[in-house]
């Protein structure tokens, strides 16, 4: 009987080996779907010195208040190997935006060990298929990495039964997202490690959040925020009737794309940043003022606003005039290169598109989307396979509208203002420091909106020091653009070691 019994446990031990081939699992994460995490070990040269690191990547669960799971969080995280002191090792957590975008863009852009390859010029795809090649920017260098996919973007997914909605709003999103840090800090017994966070686009609305948002649940404070392309008062990016505002603080923008595309007048092709100078003030002042007058504005100053309009913008005087001295977004991508049947892109109005109808009132796609969508795509979905060794069939959601409708909360209008929650978590957490990446080019979150909401968070000069503003001729995107990319690197390394503390 002994020796049956032995027999019987060798079969189901050969049994085991030959059907479950997975990964032993870390301690720390337990699964609750069958794709189980995948840790593998890579190597990399960052500054002429070898750097190596570990992978993960998988799901980590939350759950509900009694235990119950709600949802499996995808995450792919990067550790480097050979610290001596996990301790005062830096951690970030990034995330992309929309909402409904996964964390591809700054992953495989900017911040990750590897990063998708792009012409030199000013960041257009090489031709199909496309590559991946070694970050030596990548961030690893100086923090630990977690990527997170919000539920419903990338490969994470609510459990079934379980409602979406309950994911799919500005305080839904923060409280999810801050289960998951939490969660993942607990685990990975990093709650002593110098913590940081980075958000692009409504991940920078998320970002700020977050910042107060785990100071009031956990009581983690944070060492510092990294806002790429940032959105945190969105009163200042919708154009409406009534709505003047926008029309000011994108002038700027405007100006920038009319300098790249050269639309301006001789005097101000000059020297970029001394024109977007002069943008500047006019739109704060002169422009803002007649546009606060409405229909009340005299003749004499009508006509002035109008010159200079067309002056700062490339655009025609008649046409300006029929937009009421109010060109929005919209209307400016199509309008400007017009005569030369050419549209200007949204994320980044360097590039250029093509519409079968050059009289329409709105572009067709956006140009600066089209030229990033298929490379991330491609990459990701065969690096998460073959280099990670992380095997999910589930479709991988870049950029998904199954989130919507989302919820806005109190500001059900579409206005929501996390400015304040950051501003609230930078005065309990005065060691916070936030660092802000602009791009001049950058039509969906502009520069000067930027300034403009952090001029308004009326924080006291000691901490109003806490914040850096920098600046990428470029657009959303910035990274995408090898000069600009080397530039951000060099800007959030000495962020990052300012701000780790000891």
């Amino acid at each position: 009987m002994i020796r049956f019994g032995c027999m019987v446990l060798l079969v189901l031990l050969a049994l085991n080996t030959l059907f479950a081939q997975t990964p032993q699992l870390p301690k720390l994460y337990t699964p609750t779907r069958p794709e189980y995490p995948s840790v593998t070990k890579h190597t990399l040269t960052v500054g002429g010195k070898s750097l190596s690191y570990t992978a993960t990547a998988g799901y980590l669960p939350i759950s509900n208040d009694s235990g119950k799971v709600k949802a499996n969080i995808f995450f792919i995280a990067y550790e480097k190997e050979g610290e001596p002191n996990k301790a005062a090792r830096p951690l970030t957590f990034s995330f992309n935006g929309g909402p409904g975008s996964s964390s591809v863009w700054l992953h495989l852009g900017a911040v990750g060990p590897k990063r998708v390859l792009l012409a030199d010029d000013i960041g257009n795809p090489t031709p199909p298929p496309y590559t991946l090649v070694p970050n030596e920017y990548t961030w690893l260098e100086f923090t630990d990495l977690v990527f997170i996919d919000p539920v419903w973007t990338g490969y994470s997914r609510p459990v079934p039964g379980e409602n979406k909605r309950q994911f799919h709003g500005v305080e839904e999103d923060i409280a999810s997202v801050g289960e998951f840090i939490r969660l993942f800090t607990t685990k990975s017994e990093r709650w002593s490690s110098p913590k940081f966070l980075v958000g692009e686009s409504y991940g920078t609305t998320r970002a700020a959040g977050l910042s107060e948002y785990l100071i009031r649940e956990y009581g983690m404070y944070l060492n510092g925020i990294m806002l790429v392309s940032s959105i945190l008062q969105f009163e200042t990016a919708r154009f409406g009737p009534g709505r003047d505002l926008p029309h000011v603080l994108f002038l700027p923008t405007f100006t920038a794309t009319a300098w790249y595309h050269k639309k301006l007048s001789p005097d101000l092709q000059r020297d970029l940043n001394t024109t977007l100078a002069e943008a500047r003030r006019w739109a704060v002042t002169d422009y803002l003022v007649a546009l606060a007058k409405g229909d009340a504005i005299g003749k004499e100053e009508y006509d002035k606003t109008l010159e200079q309009l067309s002056r700062f913008t490339g655009l025609s005087k008649e046409y300006l005039a029929r937009t009421n001295l109010r060109p929005s977004i919209q209307r400016f991508v199509k309008e400007l290169l017009r005569e030369e049947r050419r549209t200007v892109g949204r994320l980044d109005s360097r590039f250029k598109g093509m519409d079968r109808d050059a009289a329409g009132e709105n572009y067709e796609y956006d140009p600066s989307y089209a030229v990033i969508y298929g490379p991330y795509s491609a990459t990701f979905n065969d690096y998460v396979r073959t280099e990670l060794k992380y095997a999910n069939d589930l479709p991988y959601e870049i950029l998904t509208g199954k989130v919507q409708p989302w919820n806005w909360g109190s500001a059900s209008d579409g206005f929501p203002n996390l400015a304040e929650r950051m501003r609230k978590a930078m005065n309990q957490n005065p060691a916070m420091k936030v660092f802000v990446a602009n791009g001049y080019y950058d039509l969906a979150t502009p520069f000067f909106a930027t300034e403009y909401t952090f001029n308004h968070l009326s924080l006291e000069p000691e901490v109003r020091k806490n914040v850096t503003m920098a600046y990428y001729e470029a657009g959303h995107m910035m990274y995408i653009h090898k000069p600009s990319l080397q530039k951000l690197y060099q800007d959030v390394r000495k962020f990052v070691s300012e701000a780790k503390g000891r």
